[in-house]
């Protein structure tokens, strides 16, 4: 859903790279957590609605699962009184609600999915949050303390030897550049990370669920 999409955007979003590229940076990082804030709220509505719906799709399957037993009792009862035609007309009705079952059983499946995709995103989305929330002072003051730096090198430049301000100036935004290279690649290495962690999570658990179900297959 688009709403993912726009999540999983901001979730990917280096702010020190936006930083580098923005022409306002506090403007930037403002615009950034509030772009946050809004998407945590609708993510936030979207995740009690998806559970609402969930409940709701239980509820009916419980009720279809009522009805079965229903008129599989009926079925019975019509076998003890000997008729035979209500009982099968009972069984056919029983038989409808056991079709509707699969039916009930793949929604709930899907929609327990969704519940649980929407929540990953939800944490993620906090999570990153309060990493920007946290680091706006810092790179606000870090990228103020770059402007009154590029101001001071400007009125060097206006009464000192213009050709060695310039050098500062160049050897300034290639360390700045690369610090920002080494700040992406460390960002890639730990979602790298997290992504290894997680695929080692996932192959336990399947080998797990594989074991529980040769355990009962010998048993």
């Amino acid at each position: 859903m688009a709403l993912l999409e726009r999540v999983s955007t901001l979730i990917r979003a280096n702010l020190n790279d936006l930083i580098d590229k923005a022409e306002d940076p506090e403007k930037m990082i403002k615009q950034v957590i509030l772009d946050m804030q809004n998407q945590l709220m609708q993510v936030k509505t979207q995740v009690a609605i998806t559970i609402a719906d969930q409940h709701v799709l239980e509820k009916k399957q419980g009720e279809n699962a009522d009805k079965d037993a229903e008129w599989m009792r009926k079925a019975e009862l019509a076998v003890d009184k000997k008729q035979d035609d209500l009982a099968r007309a009972a069984l056919e009705r029983s038989m409808t609600y056991k079709q509707m079952a699969v039916n009930f059983k793949t929604q709930v499946a899907d929609q327990k999915t969704e519940v649980e995709n929407l929540k990953a995103a939800l944490h993620k989305l906090e999570q990153k949050l309060a990493e920007a929330e946290s680091k706006s002072d810092m790179l606000i003051a870090q990228h103020r303390r770059s402007r009154a730096l590029s101001k001071a090198s400007d009125a060097q430049m206006a009464i000192g030897d213009k050709s060695k301000v310039a050098a500062f100036d160049r050897m300034k935004n290639k360390v700045r550049h690369a610090e920002a290279v080494s700040q992406a690649k460390a960002g890639m290495v730990s979602d790298n990370l997290e992504d290894r962690l997680a695929a080692l999570e996932k192959e336990d658990e399947i080998e797990k669920l594989l074991n529980e179900i040769k355990a009962r297959r010998a048993g």
